[in-house]
């Protein structure tokens, strides 16, 4: 059980230069983890050694994810075939594709009882499908070993070929992730290898398959206000249920710099016009993650019906 899961970090190294760091407002202060919920993962974790993002991303929201009974997990290893200036994954040649982390995937989550398990995975390029088989195989046996657990796969563009994104697909999971990262303009520099458009394009071809389907943007890397609307627009137009928006942190000084810090009233408003052009559920906050509330994502009209009633709420008051 020591070899279940073989995870990093889910961010790819750059060669961008150092630059002193900003910093951080009060609003980005993050809570200890608590809770009996929090604790038993955490043991299970330690004791079994076990490797999930939560860990080693560093993420805010660990404590309050686990004490939900959601975690994290990664697949198809942890060397990455892009380099993306946010992200610290090693980037380079993968190691061989794994045929048992399927079932040691599903073991895991097992083990761990988790409620509500997002998968993610690095990208393998340098294979004609992706990883998509394997991403089947882990959808499937996640499935059959944990019939009552909710599943969200954070998948990579498969380069938008429809034939890798349809296996995501026929495995059926409760919601399937792309993040489209940030705005048109900065998605070369962002997102290196990437193509926004190709992003467009995966999340059309999901959602023409009958997936409810999610994707997430991190502020605060220099695009503009007109700039992230024009993006949620986009989004919405090929039929996005479900967005993330929170503050992008550098997570060393030798990636992207933060150009600012994006105050919470702006997150507030940004989710406010997400709702009005029509999510389902629209989750923006300064300490947001694309995994973060993600067992609430699977749930149709949760978000939207929450919000109408906030605003009837407002006008009574």
């Amino acid at each position: 059980m020591e070899e279940i899961l073989n995870i990093k970090s889910t961010l790819c190294s750059t060669n961008t230069a150092e630059v002193p760091r900003t910093k951080k407002p009060d609003w980005l202060r993050v809570k200890l983890p608590i809770g009996e919920e929090y604790k038993h993962v955490r043991n299970l974790v330690d004791t079994h050694k076990l490797h999930t993002i939560c860990e080693s991303g560093n993420c805010p929201n660990m404590g309050e994810c686990w004490g939900a009974g959601t975690a994290t997990f990664m697949i198809l290893g942890n060397i990455c075939t892009r380099s993306c200036g946010f992200c610290a994954v090693a980037t380079g040649r993968p190691e061989a594709v794994d045929w048992d982390e399927p079932q040691r995937v599903a073991e895991a989550i097992y083990l761990m009882k988790v409620k509500h398990a997002v998968i993610t995975s690095v990208d393998r390029d340098e294979i004609q499908d992706g990883g998509s088989i394997i991403w089947y195989n882990t959808i499937k046996a996640v499935k059959a070993l944990n019939p009552d657990t909710t599943l969200e796969t954070l998948i990579p563009d498969f380069k938008a070929q429809k034939e890798n994104i349809q296996r995501v697909i026929d495995a059926h999971p409760e919601v399937v992730s792309h993040n489209v990262e940030t705005v048109e303009r900065l998605t070369k520099q962002v997102r290196i290898q990437a193509k926004y458009r190709r992003s467009l394009e995966t999340l059309r071809i999901l959602k023409e398959g009958g997936m409810r389907t999610k994707t997430g943007i991190m502020l605060g890397l220099g695009e503009t206000k007109d700039e992230v609307i024009e993006t949620l627009k986009d989004l919405a137009g090929v039929g996005v249920d479900v967005i993330t928006l929170g503050q992008y942190l550098q997570p060393t000084q030798k990636h992207l710099s933060v150009a600012r810090f994006v105050h919470p009233d702006e997150f507030a408003e940004l989710r406010e016009i997400g709702y009005e052009l029509g999510f389902d559920y629209v989750e923006s906050g300064p300490l947001v993650r694309s995994s973060y509330h993600s067992e609430k994502h699977v749930l149709q009209g949760y978000g939207r019906n929450k919000w109408l009633k906030e605003k009837e709420n407002a006008i009574a008051i």
